[in-house]
């Protein structure tokens, strides 16, 4: 038995029911950098602030944040507030769990359908988020945090550059 790795980069956006995926053959800062380019440029028009947490690749010197996204780290040890966590136990669950794959093509083959999935069902991104109370309460906790990561930014809400709240 050969043992062989693919890995999955994403981020979803619980409001929006946005999620944008990159499969690398690596884990590693440049291929965190290659993800973080690839969804500046697919979101050229917005301003992102990416909650993620502290993995090596997440806080290496050499991760370069493109200019339209912010990084900001969630609390040690705190996978139960990153809902992007809901999306891999999901796609391992139904697509992974109890099966033998002949190649790493056909893993990799089942993995692009299921992101793409997620990437064409907003509806299904959102339902996987609505768990997380710190920014679906009713009395307004999400638009509170929005509101002063618009300060924070300066970005005019009405304006081009629209603020988007993506985990990874």
């Amino acid at each position: 038995m050969i043992r062989e790795y693919i890995y999955a980069y994403s981020a979803v956006s619980p409001q929006t029911g946005d999620c944008f995926s990159f499969i690398s053959p690596l884990c590693n800062t440049d291929a965190m950098n290659s993800f973080l380019n690839q969804l500046s440029a697919y979101y050229s028009n917005n301003r992102i602030v990416m909650l993620l947490d502290k993995a090596g690749w997440h806080i290496s010197k050499t991760l370069a944040s493109p200019e339209n996204i912010k990084l900001m780290h969630l609390t040690p040890y705190s996978p139960e507030l990153n809902p992007v966590e809901i999306l891999w136990r999901e796609i391992r669950n139904k697509h992974f769990k109890n099966k033998i794959f002949q190649t790493l093509d056909e893993v990799e083959d089942t993995l692009a359908t299921e992101l793409a999935a997620y990437h064409n069902d907003k509806e299904a991104v959102q339902n996987l988020s609505r768990g997380f109370h710190y920014f679906n309460r009713i009395d307004g906790g999400y638009n509170i945090l929005i509101n002063s990561l618009y300060k924070f930014m300066n970005v005019v809400a009405d304006g081009v550059n629209k603020l988007q709240l993506f985990f990874h």
